[in-house]
Protein backbone atom coordinates (compact mmCIF):
# COMPACT_ATOMS: atom_id res chain seq x y z
CA UNK A 1 0.00 0.00 0.00
CA UNK A 2 1.56 3.33 -1.02
CA UNK A 3 2.17 6.07 1.50
CA UNK A 4 -0.31 8.93 1.56
CA UNK A 5 0.09 12.49 2.77
CA UNK A 6 -3.01 13.90 4.45
CA UNK A 7 -3.18 17.64 5.06
CA UNK A 8 -5.85 19.15 7.29
CA UNK A 9 -6.57 22.86 7.55
CA UNK A 10 -7.89 24.36 10.77
CA UNK A 11 -8.51 27.97 11.69
CA UNK A 12 -7.51 28.63 15.31
CA UNK A 13 -8.57 31.65 17.32
CA UNK A 14 -6.89 31.99 20.73
CA UNK A 15 -6.22 28.25 20.76
CA UNK A 16 -9.84 27.31 19.96
CA UNK A 17 -10.69 25.63 16.68
CA UNK A 18 -12.90 28.13 14.89
CA UNK A 19 -13.17 26.03 11.74
CA UNK A 20 -11.94 22.76 10.34
CA UNK A 21 -13.15 19.66 8.53
CA UNK A 22 -15.70 18.65 11.17
CA UNK A 23 -17.29 22.08 11.31
CA UNK A 24 -17.34 22.24 7.51
CA UNK A 25 -19.20 18.92 7.47
CA UNK A 26 -21.62 20.31 10.05
CA UNK A 27 -22.31 23.37 7.90
CA UNK A 28 -22.97 21.10 4.92
CA UNK A 29 -25.41 19.07 7.03
CA UNK A 30 -27.19 22.19 8.36
CA UNK A 31 -27.58 23.44 4.79
CA UNK A 32 -29.00 20.06 3.73
CA UNK A 33 -31.29 19.43 6.71
CA UNK A 34 -32.32 22.89 7.92
CA UNK A 35 -31.67 22.33 11.61
CA UNK A 36 -28.85 21.66 14.01
CA UNK A 37 -30.56 18.59 15.47
CA UNK A 38 -31.17 16.97 12.07
CA UNK A 39 -27.62 17.81 11.01
CA UNK A 40 -26.29 16.25 14.23
CA UNK A 41 -28.29 13.06 13.63
CA UNK A 42 -27.03 12.85 10.04
CA UNK A 43 -23.43 13.12 11.23
CA UNK A 44 -23.80 10.84 14.25
CA UNK A 45 -23.18 13.68 16.70
CA UNK A 46 -25.07 14.56 19.83
CA UNK A 47 -27.19 17.69 19.59
CA UNK A 48 -25.10 19.25 22.35
CA UNK A 49 -21.85 18.65 20.46
CA UNK A 50 -23.29 20.11 17.25
CA UNK A 51 -24.72 23.10 19.11
CA UNK A 52 -21.35 23.78 20.78
CA UNK A 53 -19.66 23.66 17.38
CA UNK A 54 -22.16 26.16 15.95
CA UNK A 55 -21.80 28.37 19.02
CA UNK A 56 -18.00 28.41 18.63
CA UNK A 57 -18.22 29.34 14.95
CA UNK A 58 -20.77 32.09 15.62
CA UNK A 59 -18.64 33.53 18.45
CA UNK A 60 -15.30 33.37 16.66
CA UNK A 61 -16.20 34.76 13.25
CA UNK A 62 -17.01 38.44 12.69
CA UNK A 63 -19.95 37.39 10.51
CA UNK A 64 -21.66 34.37 12.10
CA UNK A 65 -21.97 31.47 9.66
CA UNK A 66 -25.19 30.01 11.11
CA UNK A 67 -28.49 31.72 11.77
CA UNK A 68 -30.84 30.01 14.19
CA UNK A 69 -34.49 30.68 14.91
CA UNK A 70 -35.31 31.01 18.58
CA UNK A 71 -38.21 29.30 20.29
CA UNK A 72 -40.53 26.64 18.95
CA UNK A 73 -39.51 24.38 16.13
CA UNK A 74 -36.73 26.76 15.17
CA UNK A 75 -34.41 25.54 12.51
CA UNK A 76 -31.08 26.79 11.31
CA UNK A 77 -29.60 27.96 8.04
CA UNK A 78 -26.31 29.18 6.72
CA UNK A 79 -25.88 32.91 6.42
CA UNK A 80 -24.30 34.35 3.28
CA UNK A 81 -21.07 34.55 5.29
CA UNK A 82 -21.46 30.88 6.23
CA UNK A 83 -21.96 29.81 2.62
CA UNK A 84 -18.87 31.82 1.59
CA UNK A 85 -16.81 30.37 4.47
CA UNK A 86 -17.80 26.84 3.50
CA UNK A 87 -17.04 27.40 -0.20
CA UNK A 88 -13.65 28.95 0.59
CA UNK A 89 -12.78 26.11 2.97
CA UNK A 90 -13.77 23.41 0.46
CA UNK A 91 -11.62 25.13 -2.19
CA UNK A 92 -8.70 25.17 0.25
CA UNK A 93 -9.24 21.47 0.96
CA UNK A 94 -9.10 20.69 -2.76
CA UNK A 95 -5.85 22.65 -3.06
CA UNK A 96 -4.36 20.77 -0.12
CA UNK A 97 -5.40 17.41 -1.58
CA UNK A 98 -3.77 18.30 -4.90
CA UNK A 99 -0.61 19.42 -3.11
CA UNK A 100 -0.51 16.23 -1.07
CA UNK A 101 -0.80 14.06 -4.20
CA UNK A 102 2.26 15.67 -5.78
CA UNK A 103 4.36 16.25 -2.67
CA UNK A 104 7.88 14.81 -2.69
CA UNK A 105 7.45 14.10 1.04
CA UNK A 106 5.60 10.87 0.29
CA UNK A 107 8.64 9.48 -1.53
CA UNK A 108 10.65 9.83 1.69
CA UNK A 109 8.50 7.31 3.57
CA UNK A 110 10.13 3.94 4.23
CA UNK A 111 8.41 1.05 2.49
CA UNK A 112 6.90 -1.54 4.87
CA UNK A 113 8.80 -4.74 5.35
Amino acid sequence: MPALLKLKAQILVDGEIAFGPGKADLLDAIAAHGSISAAARALGLSYRRAWLMVDAMNRLFADPPVETARGGPGGAKLTPAGRALLADYRALQQSLEAAAETSPLVARVRAPG
